[in-house]
């Protein structure tokens, strides 16, 4: 992953990186603690991962629901699985979120 703030109106090329004698591949995206980061510094790739593994438990939540599991358990299971993905390094990449992004994550929530 290369980010390049310089401003260019041309592509640049860049010289291949080597360690130990071994070109390091050149990628789109890559993911670091738990954290998917892309070249463009977006966050749609990461938010449209976390609605899913969000709508993933939240089809659980449903299924112990139609169980008439009682509100406390609901409400633990929630916390300890949806909401734990939605919140997990929201200091990082939430402020420069897009719009669409706030809003996807926000019809998970409610």
């Amino acid at each position: 992953l290369i980010v390049d703030f310089r401003r260019a109106q041309q592509p640049r090329t860049y010289t291949p990186l080597g360690i130990n004698g071994s070109t390091v591949d050149k990628v789109s995206s890559f993911k670091y603690l738990r954290v998917h980061t892309t070249e463009n510094l977006t966050w749609t790739t990461h938010t449209a991962t976390l609605v899913r593994k969000a709508r993933q438990r939240l089809y659980h939540l449903r299924q112990l629901r139609k169980f008439r599991v009682s509100l406390r358990i609901l409400h633990s299971f929630y916390s300890g699985t949806v909401e734990s993905i939605l919140t997990g390094n929201i200091s990082i990449w939430f402020g420069n979120s897009s719009a669409q992004d706030r809003k996807a994550l926000h019809r998970v929530v409610h």
